[in-house]
């Protein structure tokens, strides 16, 4: 957990989720910069990548991080949704069953929707 969110038993999930925010705000932009080199890479050459034995493909490397790419912006909604439970005073009720989602999940996961038991039935 970052430093400076828990107050004591008490935590404060909003920097909790300001602290995941700026950690996939950097992970996606790191990632937007290495598929750009990747690509720029791939431009100056004339190697046939899909059959080098030696390592992965170019389109692999792109397929890669494209996918990193898609999970991190899908992590940011979440963590926007969260906030905006937070600001609206249901931040930490399960969206299923309405119960409590405990603390320890929270600081686990900031940005979860859902109880255990919840997510256990799926």
């Amino acid at each position: 957990m970052p430093a400076g969110v828990s107050t004591g038993s008490v935590t404060d999930f909003g920097a909790v989720l300001g602290a995941e925010r700026s950690r996939a705000d950097h992970r996606l932009a790191s990632l937007r910069d290495e598929l750009a080199s990747v690509i720029e890479g791939s431009r100056w050459t004339t190697d046939d990548d899909e059959h080098d034995p030696e390592g992965s493909t170019i389109a692999f490397e792109r397929a890669k991080i494209a996918a990193l790419i898609a999970d991190t912006e899908s992590e940011l909604r979440d963590i926007d949704a969260a906030e905006s439970r937070l600001s609206t005073g249901t931040y930490g009720s399960c969206e299923r069953c309405g119960g409590e989602i405990p603390a320890i999940r929270l600081e686990a996961l900031p940005a979860a929707r859902r109880c255990v038991h919840c997510v256990r039935l799926r």
